[in-house]
Formats: structure tokens, C-alpha cells, sequence
């Protein structure tokens, strides 16, 4: 039996990936997240640290939020965003982090080393690492009728 490379999250995950600052404006944060089509962005200071994400979740609290006119909530991307973000180093396998997005609500974890962003890995990342490992296990299929 051959012992196969373990893929790790730095050979899957998106190293490009833009940031919102906690100064950005919510609307705005809801209009990069529809222009974008993501459904979540990191939040970073101008240090490229982490200090939260914001989500399509975090910002449904705009209508809840609303007031007896159901006016529109101001603030920032910091008065919505979630601080307490679980994150990954990149040196983790993907098995592992497979098993993380078993465990978490999250499609998405951010990536740091020493203290710094250094990418962002999601479920799809994951599938498509499977889907490319299998492809070289599984024997051809003959098409169903």
C-alpha cells in the first residue's frame, strides 16, 4: 500500500481574496457581498490581521434591526460583523479541515499564519481537492441506462 501526499490547505485555498475594513459602511459590505456574489468577506485591519468576517447572515440583521418605520440601521461593518472566527494555519490537511466544516456552520475559514491572512479555504475548495484525489481511485464508469 502506497502512503498518498496529503493535500494541505495552502495547495487548495483561494490566496487571493478581497477584505473589508470594520470602517466600511454596512450597505456598502451588502453591495460587495451581491456584486461579488460571495456569501461572506474577512474583515482585516490595515495590518492584514483578522478581525472578523462578515456574512450574508450578519447582514439579514439589517431588516431585523429596522425600526417602527422600517427605516434602514446605519453603522459599519464592525457593528455587524462576527469577531470570534475560528481560523485554520495553512500547513492543515485537508481531511482535517474537512472534518471542521463537518463540525461549523462556516463555509468559509480564513487562513493565517503568524498572525496574518494568508488565504481563505471553503466547502467548495474541499469538494473540488476530493473530486480530483478521486478521480484517480475510482475506475471508469460505464454510463447508466
Amino acid at each position: 500500500m502506497t502512503i498518498r501526499h496529503l493535500p494541505t490547505v495552502s495547495e487548495i485555498m483561494d490566496q487571493y481574496m478581497d477584505t473589508l475594513s470594520p470602517e466600511t459602511d454596512i450597505i456598502d459590505a451588502v453591495n460587495f457581498l451581491l456584486e461579488k456574489r460571495v456569501t461572506g468577506a474577512l474583515v482585516t485591519n490595515g495590518d492584514n490581521k483578522l478581525v472578523g468576517i462578515i456574512t450574508e447572515f450578519d447582514c439579514l440583521k439589517l431588516l431585523t434591526l429596522g425600526g417602527p418605520n422600517h427605516e434602514i440601521p446605519q453603522g459599519t461593518v464592525k457593528d455587524f460583523m462576527t469577531s470570534e472566527v475560528q481560523v485554520i494555519p495553512p500547513s492543515m490537511d485537508i481531511y482535517f479541515a474537512a472534518g471542521l466544516f463537518m463540525a461549523a456552520k462556516f463555509r468559509r475559514f480564513p487562513v493565517v499564519e503568524q498572525g496574518r491572512v494568508v488565504g481563505a479555504v471553503t466547502r467548495f475548495d474541499i469538494l473540488r481537492a476530493v473530486q480530483r484525489g478521486l478521480a484517480g481511485l475510482l475506475p471508469d464508469r460505464a454510463p447508466q441506462s
